[in-house]
């Protein structure tokens, strides 16, 4: 809703678009790349999504704030956005479960949100022109100061933000909030199959900004989940003596994560089961041999198709890059899954090896449960290969 005290803010783009509005959360100035998210819900889980880390979030839904924020609902430590751009805000939340409102919460974080604008005409701008890096002031209100300060933030590709966000110690994730954090009654079934009620399976998961709802779902299905720094060496991942590898999701231009893919090709090595999310698809790709690129746009909100052929799965995605489908060896490496939207790579399978890996967010959160699979696949996947070692004959499937 419009407070009348509230103060003018201003939204300054590169190509020098001005956006006048009005403040909420922090007083300040912050710079970012502007992107959008057309999710109509989540707005606190996309807020502290590590892989928004840089960016300044333009929400297309019109109304913003309405349940407040409360702590169950937080992906990571604190919201890692640069700056919240929305047409309206509400100021007074109703929901059970909330504990402060939107604004309150951006302000205890120092992140300034702008309100009032036509979300609507900036999202058709960075339709046309592309995501572009932007500058957020609700303390300097001359656009030409704004550009002229904007002139000295980098562009996101090239940027490597996984060291902004990554755990900086090793720690063993325990926190499940729900018995077993299943999403319905058949989900219990099918975690209980997977081996809840056997010796746990140990996941190292590499952190290159991994979302707590991706944690949860590995704690549901049974694995002890340790998360090291995304430059742990592939000799420190191995001392754990892991059932499985997992790369997580992450924030910036994958290919300027130095050293990643060197580390992921040198785990594959260990024909460890592998499972890969976001980031974790984009460096698995790199270590394959694949280059990435930047999109236009990107792709960000609840309801991306993907698939390949009669079974289409509605994802949630969040990622600024791709993998080039033209540079993939398909001898080595299968396409599993293309986004139907633009045709880009949304998920790659090893022809050998128990390794795959996904561009889109199967933990959901907020989003649509149709791949929640692929967490069983991959405990499947570490299960036969455990019993294998242990000489014993696999399951008929």
């Amino acid at each position: 809703m419009f407070n009348p005290a509230a103060q003018p803010a201003l939204l300054v783009l590169e190509d020098g678009s001005i956006y006048r509005g009005w403040s909420f959360g922090a007083t300040g100035t912050s710079m970012g790349e502007v992107v959008f998210n057309t999710g109509m819900t989540g707005y606190q889980e996309v807020m502290t999504d590590p892989s928004y880390c840089g960016q300044m979030v333009t929400f297309t839904y019109p109304e913003l704030g309405n349940t407040g924020v409360n702590p169950e609902d937080e992906e990571s430590v604190r919201p890692y956005i640069k700056g919240a751009i929305a047409k309206n805000v509400c100021d007074r939340p109703s929901n059970w479960r909330s504990t402060q409102s939107l604004s309150d919460y951006l302000i205890d974080h120092q992140i300034p949100g702008i309100h009032g604008i036509d979300t609507r005409a900036l999202t058709r701008k960075l339709r046309s022109v592309g995501a572009m890096n932007g500058i957020l002031s609700s303390e300097i209100l001359d656009p030409d100061e704004l550009l002229r300060q904007l002139q000295t933030l980098p562009s996101m590709e090239g940027l490597n933000l996984v060291k902004e966000v990554t755990t900086d110690k090793v720690y063993e994730w325990k926190e499940i909030t729900e018995e077993n954090w299943a999403f319905t009654a058949s989900d219990t079934d099918l975690v209980n199959s997977q081996g809840v009620d056997q010796p746990p399976l140990t996941v190292v998961a590499i952190d290159f900004g991994i979302k707590r709802n991706i944690l949860k779902r590995l704690a549901s299905y049974g694995c002890k989940v340790i998360v090291v720094p995304a430059d742990t060496s592939a000799e420190d991942v191995l001392s754990y003596r892991p059932d499985g590898i997992f790369l997580s999701n992450g924030p910036g231009d994958p290919a300027a994560v130095t050293g990643a893919p060197a580390v992921t090709q040198a785990l594959l090595a260990s024909e460890l089961p592998t499972f890969g999310i976001c980031m974790g698809h984009q460096i698995l790709g790199l270590s394959l041999g694949a280059d990435t690129f930047k999109l236009k746009f990107g792709h960000r909100g609840l309801n991306q198709p993907c698939g390949l052929t009669e079974q289409i799965e509605i994802t949630s995605q969040n990622h600024g890059f791709a993998l080039d489908a033209g540079s993939i060896d398909e001898e080595q490496v299968e396409i599993t899954h293309l986004n139907l939207n633009d045709q880009t790579v949304a998920g790659i399978r090893h022809r050998q090896l128990p390794v795959f890996s996904v561009q889109y967010h199967p933990e959901a959160s907020p989003g649509p449960h149709d791949a929640d699979y692929l967490f069983a696949n991959f405990v499947q996947a570490m299960r036969e290969r455990s019993r294998s070692s242990q000489g014993q004959v696999p399951e008929q499937k």
